[in-house]
């Protein structure tokens, strides 16, 4: 059977998940990591961050049909040309916006984003950020970045795509360590790679600072991903 869909059309959903990639690397990595000089990072994680969440929820948007995230289908119509060229599409095409995304999520797949209010949160900061300036001191933009990320974006694209938010990040000498200290600081879960593995931290010592009922909840997250605990805790 014919593939009725335009061939530059197949490309989108990919396209679009390569650049949502680059915007969570680094939004993880401007949301945990500080040094002095880099204040601006607090806001910078913000920015990735929806840039990430923006562009992740077009992404499972577009597998559906990669014309679902365009506003006016109409400006796409080239009469020149019998085929949607990839090229045309950019040129002309416009998606929705970040504050629409979850609206069309669900009139697209029928879900829910996990948490709407923390999407509320980090919309109003990033538009602050973007448009007019950073909010103010007594906003954790660090900790609204990190979790809009694991509240929201982590679980969508671990179930559409089988990939896990901790794997993306800067930190390539060390690897995801720091990012689960933070998490678990902030008592934020995360989807586990199957060969899940530190040997920067001790993962006992920064469970026992958490509250009984996230400690007992991630034990059995790994326990479900058939991981042992007590074998990869101690740290190095």
């Amino acid at each position: 059977m014919n593939d009725p869909m335009h061939a530059g059309l197949r490309e989108i959903p990919a396209r679009i998940l390569d650049v949502a990639i680059g915007a969570l690397t680094q939004a993880n990595q401007h949301a945990v990591y500080y040094n002095p000089g880099m204040d601006h990072w607090a806001d910078m994680s913000v920015l990735n961050a929806a840039m990430a969440g923006e562009l992740f929820l077009k992404a499972i948007v577009a597998k559906e049909h990669p014309l679902l995230i365009f506003r006016d289908l109409f400006q796409l119509d080239d009469p020149l040309n019998h085929d949607l060229k990839l090229e045309h599409i950019i040129e002309k095409g416009k998606t929705y916006n970040f504050e629409h995304m979850p609206k069309l999520l669900w009139v697209s797949t029928g879900e829910r984003l996990p948490d709407v209010d923390n999407f509320e949160k980090l919309r109003r900061a990033r538009n602050a950020i973007q448009h007019f300036c950073s909010p103010s001191e007594s906003v954790d933009l660090r900790r609204l970045s990190l979790e809009f990320l694991y509240k929201n974006v982590d679980p969508l694209i671990k179930r559409h795509f089988d990939l896990n938010s901790i794997e993306y990040h800067e930190d390539t000498s060390v690897g995801y360590d720091y990012l689960i200290s933070c998490l678990i600081r902030h008592e934020l879960f995360f989807s586990i790679p199957s060969d899940f593995s530190i040997t920067e931290i001790d993962l006992n010592e920064e469970l026992s600072r958490c509250s009984v009922a996230y400690r007992e909840q991630l034990v059995k997250r790994f326990s479900e991903k058939g991981l042992d605990l007590a074998k990869i805790a101690g740290g190095c």
